[in-house]
Formats: C-alpha cells, structure tokens, sequence
C-alpha cells in the first residue's frame, strides 16, 4: 500500500474551491491547510503540545538552518526530526534554497548546484540536489522539497527562463536520489511572473509529481493582481489528484485568494514573527498591542478565539506584557495568531463543503478590513 495518497473530497459548486485530505505515515492532513513555521525545530516559544491544542496538523522545518546546527546527522541519530523536537504529526522541510539565495551575501551559481557562504560563520559551502536531499533524507520529514533556483522580481525573461530550466534540470537529479519510501518529494513550478514561463515550467514539471506539487516564487514582493494572475494562468493545468502548495503565503487575503484558485497548502513565518512584534491578527482585523488604547481594555484580545491567550488574558495584560518585552509576550501572542489562522483554514474547509465558500470570503474580508 502507498505511503501517501490524496483524496479531493468536496469541490465547492459555486468558486470551484476544494476540500482534500492527504494521507502520510505520521497522520491525516485536511486541505485546505496552514503550516506554522518550525524554522529550527521549533515553532517559535510553542511545545509540541502547544501545537497540537492549535490544531496545527502539520509543521515546517529549515533545511539549510538546521543543516549548519545542530547538524543534520546529529538529527538523524537522534531518530529524526520527530523524535528530535518530539513532534508526533507530519512534516514538511523546505530544501534550503531560498535561504541559499536569500541570505548569502557572495553566492556562485552554475549548473551542478550553488557556492556561498555560511552566514554564521563566513565558511565557504556548496549545495547541489543532490546533497540537499540527504540532508532533507537525514532530517525525515514526510513531506521533501526539490532544491530548486527562485528567481527575483523584476527579473528579465532571460533570466527567469535559465533559473526555470536549471530548477527543472535540478529536479531530475532530486528525483533520481530521493529513494526513502517514507518520504514525498515535491517539485517546485518556477517562472518568475512571465505566462509563459510558468505554463511551460508547470507542464515539464507534472511528469515528476507523485503526490504533490508546489508553487514557488510567487508572495515575493508583486502586486497581489500580479500573483492572481500567476495563479490563475496555472489552474488549469494542476494535476487533480494532488495536493497543490503555495510556498511562503500567510495573509488571509492571499490565503483566500488562493484557494479559490486550487490551492490547499500554505505557510508562512509571518504569524510568529509579527506576534514578536506585538501584532496580533484577529475576527475584526489587526490589533497593535503596543498603543496605548490598550492599557486598561480589560476585554479578550478577540472574543471569537478559543485558545489559550484570548481565554485566559486581557488587552491590558498583553499591551504590559508587549512594552515590557517579556518573553510571555511574544509566546501568547503567537499562540493565538497561528490558532487564529488555522480556525480560519478550519472555517474556510467547512465553507467549502457547504458550497458557501465565496459568501465566507466576503463576510470574513468585511470582518477584517480586506478591501
């Protein structure tokens, strides 16, 4: 029996949304889902069972961070990822790339894989395909990602085409190494926001997709009707039969937005990361805790959440906790942003099901202050 297998189980009659379920050795996933970010085996101040109380069915990990430490064969002896940060779900590490071209400073790039260095300790290091699914085989999540060339906004079509055709040669080597049957690797559609580019890309890239497909270097600074259109010129051209991931998407509106365009998987360090920074994300839009109309609201932070912080806190108490800086702060705040986010995905499902997604958009847009 196949290790991974997805079902479409509810196609919305009215937007043509979906509902899905994928099934992986570590448990069940329903899609249309949100992924917290676990960049270093941790979900920011969150315990694994933190995570399970969010209803967070599956989480994210960093290749190329956790590759230079604690190391990816230190993980590996440890049992993998699971076992190493004790997290009992399915998961999912990215392959490095991104960081690769993100955060070195002198990078080389040619066609057996990239030269740069280390951003920690100035070390010269270099990644191929092929190392970057060991090191994604040693960390044993069940979900992979092929290492793959995202090109800048802005890019030329010249440009943009030598990175697609470098991902899709760098594809091929992934898919000839990865060999562990608990693991599925997904490639990655590039393009940068040329039609045609991303038509070709999508099409080259099907005839290595066995239970799923992602979608990069969309969310990086475009206009969001410039990633509309990216997704819609891709849509009808999905594989059905398999879960389809927007990498790097966290705002609701771009959530929405994509699901309604096939899309059901989703992450995005934006609600930890935002939550450090006293913002919380809630039914009736954003709130600041930092400002000072806080200090003596003695009201939930949203009425409408069931977790921890909002069932147990006031705005007074998280507007102290954010201008002190406590660590406490950040945690309830994170907390409640990413239960918040996976109730909507939660809600966004039900809608579906119900036929009802494109009334939920607009009732939760009005809620929130989406133009």
């Amino acid at each position: 029996m196949e290790k991974f297998s997805y079902e479409v189980l509810h196609i919305d009659k009215n937007s043509g949304a979906r509902t899905g379920v994928l099934h992986t050795p570590h448990g069940d996933i329903f899609t249309p889902i949100f992924m917290p970010v676990g960049t270093l085996a941790t979900v920011k101040s969150l315990t694994s069972d933190d995570l399970y109380d969010v209803g967070a069915q599956i989480i994210l990990a960093n290749t190329y961070h956790l590759h230079i430490r604690p190391g990816d064969e230190l993980i590996k002896r440890a049992g993998g990822l699971h076992k190493f940060m004790n997290f009992n779900r399915p998961m999912l590490t990215d392959s490095g790339g991104f960081q690769v071209f993100s955060l070195a400073d002198i990078r080389k790039i040619t066609d057996d894989g990239v030269e740069f260095k280390n951003h920690l300790s100035g070390e010269k290091m270099f990644f191929t395909p092929e190392k970057a699914i060991e090191i994604e085989n040693n960390l044993g999540a069940d979900i992979i990602m092929a290492f793959d060339v995202c090109s800048e906004y802005g890019a030329t079509h010249e440009e943009a085409e030598k990175a697609m055709n470098r991902t899709l040669d760098w594809l091929d080597r992934c898919y000839k190494v990865q060999k562990n049957p608990d693991q599925m690797l997904f490639p990655i559609v590039q393009g940068n926001f040329y039609e045609d580019l991303r038509r070709i890309s999508l099409e080259k890239t099907k005839k290595y997709c066995k239970c799923g497909i992602a979608i990069g270097g969309l969310s990086v600074g475009e206009p969001k009707d410039v990633m509309i259109r990216m997704l819609d010129v891709m849509k009808p051209d999905y594989p059905e039969d398999m879960p389809r991931y927007m990498m790097g998407v966290g705002t609701p509106d771009y959530i929405f937005e994509s699901v309604e365009r096939g899309i059901d998987m989703f992450d995005c360090v934006l609600q930890t990361r935002v939550a450090r920074n006293g913002l919380a994300m809630t039914s009736h839009g954003k709130v600041t805790l930092k400002n000072a109309q806080y200090k003596e609201d003695f009201s939930p932070l949203d009425e409408e959440c069931d977790c921890y912080c909002c069932t147990h806190h006031t705005k007074a108490y998280l507007h102290h906790l954010v201008k002190c800086n406590e660590i406490l702060g950040a945690r309830l705040l994170s907390l409640h942003n990413i239960r918040f986010t996976l109730k909507m995905m939660e809600n966004i499902r039900d809608a579906i099901n119900n036929d009802r997604f494109l009334d939920f958009k607009r009732e939760f847009y009005e809620k929130y202050g989406i133009k």
